[in-house]
């Protein structure tokens, strides 16, 4: 998954507009131009590193420009970025430890002040996101199950929760209402039941469009099977009924389990033998990655 520049660079300028406004009080009064230092990203905690080039991004936009800048940097890749040089210690997806060093930063104080906190709430999010989702793929290693996100993301940042869960290991849930028909129990009960509603979905939607439906006990789900359903999601089903509709269903659909799932029985819901296992919790409530950004005496 690539995040196109143009949305990362919305998001980053909304962000700076909301921070800074027109004038950074403490920083541009405090300090004249040309004034520079150097600076760091330090982990906090262990975990996995994702949006480093988007917090790279955040001082080159600051500070108005990008131009190479070879063998600058105590780590590899080190850009001149909007008068201060950039240098990735670790890329996205890698592992980190704490006291690990993310990044060097060299140059433009003011350009440092102004993004450090835009930057680290972005790269701290994201951080979360992709450690978070990691630790579920570990807790369900040797089984089938496919850790995936929701549409549960915070308005305006769903393609960067997304990617976020790419690089923790996770996968992609339909990123919106275009990208898949599913049938939830709202849409069920609104329309009067499940094969009423499939049927008339199916008689409407393109041949590249598969249909998931949401079921709520064992019966719902061989109604569902009945009428064709390629993926039926099991909603709230504890992991003996999750067990016996895996064998109910015999292959004959994809079966992803939601609801109420935690670190701590994510586990047994992947040995019934569900393909896929969905969290909200992953981008809606995901704790931040701790880093800190230092500045050298």
């Amino acid at each position: 998954m690539q995040l196109l520049q143009s949305y990362v660079d919305q998001i980053i300028n909304t962000a700076l507009e909301e921070d800074i406004h027109y004038v950074d009080v403490t920083t541009d009064y405090l300090l004249p131009d040309g004034h520079t230092s150097s600076a760091y990203y330090i982990a906090k905690d262990n975990g996995i590193l994702c949006g480093i080039d988007i917090a790279k991004r955040v001082f080159e936009i600051v500070g108005g420009g990008v131009t190479p800048l070879a063998g600058a940097s105590q780590c590899a890749g080190g850009a001149k970025v909007g008068g201060v040089t950039f240098s990735e210690c670790l890329t996205d997806g890698s592992e980190v430890k704490k006291g690990d060093i993310i990044a060097r930063m060299e140059g433009d104080t003011k350009t440092l002040l102004k993004g450090e906190r835009t930057a680290l709430n972005i790269l701290q999010h994201m951080s979360g996101i992709a450690t978070a989702t990691n630790r579920c793929v570990e807790l369900v290693q040797g089984t089938n199950a496919k850790i995936t996100d929701t549409r549960k993301t915070l308005p305006g940042l769903r393609r960067l929760q997304k990617y976020a869960v790419t690089v923790g290991g996770g996968y992609n849930h339909r990123y919106n209402l275009s990208e898949g028909a599913m049938l939830k129990d709202n849409h069920i009960d609104v329309y009067g039941g499940i094969t009423p509603a499939v049927t008339a979905l199916r008689k409407k939607i393109g041949h590249m469009t598969k249909i998931e439906v949401e079921v709520r006990n064992l019966d719902e789900l061989q109604e569902a099977l009945d009428v064709g359903c390629e993926i039926i999601m099991l909603d709230n089903m504890s992991c003996e009924d999750m067990t016996k509709a895996v064998e109910i269903t015999a292959g004959r659909a994809m079966l992803e389990a939601s609801g109420n799932i935690t670190s701590a029985n994510i586990a047994q819901v992947a040995a019934t033998g569900v393909d896929i296992i969905s969290l909200g919790a992953l981008t809606h409530s995901v704790i931040c990655f701790d880093i800190s950004m230092r500045f050298d005496k």
